[in-house]
């Protein structure tokens, strides 16, 4: 659908919107757009930066967050009789 747009239709698309919306609304929206990929771009950089200065440090990541941990032992049953009978008390 969208193929068949040539430059005919997208110069009745501009002339619409611009008709809808008017010249000073469109200029402030696009100085917006503009102010928001510059600081996307800003952004971007910064992180990037603070990532290569990590790895010069030799900066680790934490090993709680890089590695789960695992539980490999399985619950033990209660072992005397005064801890089943708190239990079953409270379940029945």
């Amino acid at each position: 659908m969208l193929n068949n747009i040539g430059l005919p239709g997208l110069l009745l698309i501009a002339i619409v919107v611009l008709v809808l919306f008017g010249r000073g609304k469109i200029s402030s929206l696009m100085g917006e757009v503009g102010k928001g990929i510059t600081a996307f771009k800003r952004g971007v950089g910064e992180g990037s930066r603070e990532d290569e200065a990590d790895e010069g440090k030799g900066r680790r990541a934490d090993p709680e967050i890089a590695a789960p941990a695992v539980h490999t032992e399985a619950a033990a049953p209660a072992s005397n009789t005064a801890e089943r009978e708190t239990v079953d008390s409270r379940n029945g």
